[in-house]
């Protein structure tokens, strides 16, 4: 007669709490060096950020840190995907210009060299060929190379199947209660360890309170929706807008492109207060079985309001019928996503346990998670590279 789960003595090389993107990339990197790896989640499957996304890894909209992060992840999704067997394309991102001042930005940033894939600009024709919008008001794009494009849902699942696979034991409905030197401490007993990995998303503040108060760590939730859409052909990208190119540090904050982005900042503020105040990103992604992911909002607080503003759903669902070709879509799901947010793009650091604690500290966890994860473990714990031919 096998013991109950809390009764198993056991022992692990590497224990990760948490199951998001994060926490399974952590587990990737320990399982592909033989190592023996226990996932420890007080759920019963990824259900946070990871799977609430547009399932957009965009990569070539990244600068610096973020940048190397999402590049090695972007390696990391593309052998993923292989080996687990879900849906993933290398579809690059379109933008849709509709504004001079948002060809201007696009332009600034195709115009740096970049050896892994650049910006390649649209004239409108072009763009609508390959996407089906509404003509009027478009006065061309570009499309970003090096990004991908994934299913969070299926893509999380499948990951976690694989990694099962490959010997990774996770122990679902299962709450850590206390992190000592060597030991995790959980709801079905305590587990022996070499290294213990954090990854818990918005949820350090509950784990490690200390460093979510010196980090300034927060919840951003977000509002998002899910709708059935009759297009004129799919979409066969992941599509941007101007309300995007003032979030992503390629556009905002890199120097050829920081004056023409802080123009169109204000232009889209003055003349659009209301979707301001949202904190919009207007984007968009079609999932294999036709329907259209739009969105989003953003509202920052220490704790998230679970009431969701129709308004917010309201402007996602006006913005979308005047820029797609198409009758009003149809909602089929509505769901708000929260992820953690900080004074800087990443929290890495050591606790006083000597947990290794990682965390995306904005919205960009699907595209730089895997890669947080590898460098990070790589570097904390002096590993050699990865066993060759372990999948």
């Amino acid at each position: 007669m096998n013991p109950a789960p809390d009764a198993r003595a056991a022992t692990a090389d590497v224990v990760v709490v948490g199951s998001g993107i994060v926490g399974l990339g952590a587990a990737y990197a320990a399982v592909r060096r033989g190592l023996r790896v226990i996932v420890v989640d007080r759920t019963d499957g990824p259900s946070g950020a990871t799977i609430r996304n547009f399932g957009h890894l965009c990569i070539g909209a990244q600068t610096g840190e973020a940048r190397r992060y999402a590049d090695l992840s972007r390696e990391l999704w593309l052998r993923l995907s292989a080996d687990a067997g879900f849906w993933l394309r290398e579809s690059g991102t379109l933008v849709a210009a509709r504004h001079d001042d948002e060809l201007a930005v696009l332009e600034a940033a195709s115009l740096h060299e970049d050896p892994r894939g650049g910006i390649r600009m649209l004239d409108a024709d072009e763009l609508l060929r390959l996407a089906p919008l509404r003509r009027e008001g478009i006065v061309g794009g570009a499309h970003i190379a090096t990004d991908l494009q994934t299913d969070p849902r299926a893509a999380a699942g499948a990951i976690v199947t694989h990694l099962a696979a490959l010997g990774v034991e996770f122990r679902f409905r299962t709450a850590v209660t206390a992190l000592a030197a060597g030991r995790v401490d959980t709801t079905r007993g305590a587990i022996s360890t070499e290294h213990t990995v954090v990854a818990v998303n918005h949820d350090i503040d509950q784990l490690l309170p200390e460093i979510a108060e010196r980090r300034g760590i927060q919840r951003c939730a977000l509002d998002m929706i899910r709708a059935a859409v009759s297009l004129r052909h799919s979409l066969p990208a992941p599509l941007l807008t101007g309300w995007s190119l003032v979030r992503y540090g390629r556009f905002a904050d890199a120097p050829e492109t920081a004056q023409p982005t802080a123009r169109l900042r204000e232009r889209l503020h003055a003349e659009r207060p209301d979707l301001a105040a949202l904190d919009l990103n207007q984007m968009y992604t079609q999932l294999p079985d036709g329907s259209l992911i739009i969105g989003d909002s953003h509202a920052t607080a220490t704790t998230t309001s679970p009431f969701q503003p129709e308004a917010a759903f309201s402007a996602f669902l006006a913005e979308a019928e005047a820029l797609f070709d198409m009758p009003a879509p149809r909602v089929l799901e509505r769901w708000q996503g929260v992820y953690a947010k900080g004074s800087t793009e990443f929290l890495v650091e050591r606790g006083d346990d000597g947990a290794l604690v990682l965390a995306a500290t904005t919205g960009i966890g699907m595209t730089t998670g895997l890669g947080l994860a590898e460098e990070n473990l790589t570097a904390a714990f002096g590993w050699a590279p990865a066993l060759e031919g372990t999948s």
